[in-house]
This record gives structure tokens, C-alpha cells and sequence, in this order.
């Protein structure tokens, strides 16, 4: 299984002026954009580490999700949520010839933890031997940072200062997420039971 994502989050959604403000860095100076850049990469890593800790998809995005078999013929489990939208499905055989499926013949089950693509019909349609199928999916709680969460938006802007604190440390990474970033993302990690079969 292999997750890519195909579309990345503009520079204009990232809450640049609000970190600063967040870190408290003064404004009004003819260089108050020279740290801009760095800023940006510090939100985006921050970013990132909560979606891996989470499972959650924060800003919206389209990704593409192959696979060499189905879970379950009927249901398919996504490796991400929220899911917005499915966009298409294409079986691939052996060869990498490709088979786009009619999106009429799936259904999006929505879920905050675990949303699952479930065949419209009897079965999901069959992948073949050594080929695979490739899920394409917009994913993302809100297209712009004001969208989201209060928690998870505060998360981010704590995480992206934890790094922005620590950009010069040296030694062994610690890497656990700081205990205020733990508390406020805790309810959003994915539940597994059953090693995540359906119940």
C-alpha cells in the first residue's frame, strides 16, 4: 500500500501571521517578512507530525492510495480521514494498463475515524493477479486554517513554536510530542480494535 500526496497546501493557507503572533515576533520592521520562509516550513512540519500521529488529514488535499488487494471484497477500509470526496478508482493490471472504474459502483462511507469505500453493488471490483487499484480521495477537516478544529489549530501553532524553539538543539531527538500538543490531538487518534477489522 502506498499513500502519495498528489495536490500540496498553498503558502496561502498557512497561518504565517498568526504564528507570529503566536511567537510573539515584533512587526512593523522594514524585514518583517524575512523570516517568512522559515515560518512556513516550521507550520508545514508541524502539520505533518500531527497528521502521522493521527491519522487525520488537517488541511484539504487530494491523495492517491494503491493497493495489490482489497481487505475485504465488500468493504475497504481508507488509510485516512475525514474523507471528502472520492474522485476516482482505477484497476491497473500487471502490465499497468489501466481500467477506471464508474465511481457509481462505490459508496463513500463518511467517518471521522474510519471511513470505508463499500462496493454500490455485491462486490468491489476484482484487482488482478499482480496488478493493483489506485483510490484517488480529497481528505482534510478545512480548506483554510481558520477552518479547523480550535484544538487541532492550537496544536499546530504549539508544535510549529516547539520547533521554531528548539531549530539550533543538538543530540538525540526526542521524538514524542510535547505533552500540551499530546493532550489536544489525543481524542483524535485513530481507534483501532480487532487490528482494525470491522466490528
Amino acid at each position: 500500500m502506498m499513500l502519495v500526496e498528489e495536490t500540496t497546501i498553498p503558502a496561502a493557507a498557512l497561518p504565517v501571521d498568526a504564528f507570529k503572533d503566536h511567537l510573539r515576533l515584533g512587526t512593523g520592521f522594514a524585514d518583517d517578512g524575512v523570516q517568512d520562509a522559515v515560518l512556513d516550513s516550521f507550520l508545514r512540519a508541524a502539520l505533518a507530525a500531527i497528521e502521522a500521529r493521527t491519522g487525520k488529514i488537517l488541511l484539504t488535499r487530494e491523495f492517491s492510495w494503491a493497493l495489490s488487494d482489497w481487505r475485504d471484497r465488500c468493504s475497504q477500509p481508507l488509510p485516512v480521514a475525514p474523507i471528502t470526496g472520492l474522485v476516482s478508482v482505477t484497476v491497473l493490471d500487471r502490465a499497468g494498463s489501466a481500467t477506471p472504474q464508474p465511481l457509481t459502483d462505490f459508496v463513500l462511507e463518511q467517518d471521522h475515524q474510519r471511513p470505508r469505500l463499500t462496493a454500490a453493488g455485491p462486490l468491489l471490483p476484482a484487482i488482478p493477479t499482480r496488478g493493483s487499484v489506485s483510490v484517488r480521495f480529497v481528505a482534510g477537516f478545512a480548506t483554510t486554517f481558520a477552518g479547523l478544529p480550535a484544538d487541532l489549530a492550537q496544536a499546530v501553532l504549539m508544535l510549529a513554536s516547539h520547533y521554531y524553539d528548539n531549530r539550533n538543539a543538538l543530540g538525540i531527538p526526542d521524538t514524542s510530542l510535547p505533552f500540551g500538543v499530546a493532550v489536544l490531538v489525543e481524542r483524535y487518534k485513530t481507534v483501532r480494535i480487532l487490528g482494525g477489522a470491522r466490528p
